[in-house]
């Protein structure tokens, strides 16, 4: 029996689970939605849930722990690169600066009076080569 067992294994060590989760959620910040197979999206959608509440929290503790869990390294700009940043040009960022900025900017204030329940998991098929569920989860419009 799995009483009390609630991680979902999806045939991966901890060490590729834990990375492929924090990949998919930057894609998902990113981009709004992703592509994936179902089990890895209800897997996937626990944790997004719980960073978008972290998000509006906004407080430093909130901004370190979302930074652990999607495992971002902030590499030391150069001092050409912080003038371009002070200028407004993000191209002087990694995507892991921009994935923090619309975490705590656009996702904090977007979902800003509602409780839960932040994603949404459409099912679109089958996928052909293996015959996996395919879904899409996405952030809800406002």
């Amino acid at each position: 029996m799995r009483h009390l067992k609630q991680t979902c294994k999806l045939n991966r060590t901890v060490a590729h689970r834990r990375c492929m989760f924090a990949n998919m959620l930057k894609s998902l910040v990113t981009h709004d939605r992703i592509e994936t197979t179902v089990p890895k999206a209800k897997a996937l959608r626990r944790y997004a849930d719980s960073l978008v509440t972290l998000a509006k929290k906004g407080t430093l503790a909130a901004k370190r722990q979302a930074i652990a869990e999607l495992m971002i390294q902030f590499n030391p700009l150069s001092s050409k690169e912080k003038r371009l940043a002070k200028e407004g040009n993000t191209a002087a960022y990694n995507d892991d600066r921009l994935v923090m900025q619309k975490l705590f900017g656009n996702l904090s204030s977007r979902f800003a009076n509602r409780n839960g329940g932040y994603t949404r998991i459409i099912k679109k098929g089958v996928r052909v080569g293996d015959n996996a569920e395919i879904c899409i989860i996405e952030y809800l419009p406002e």
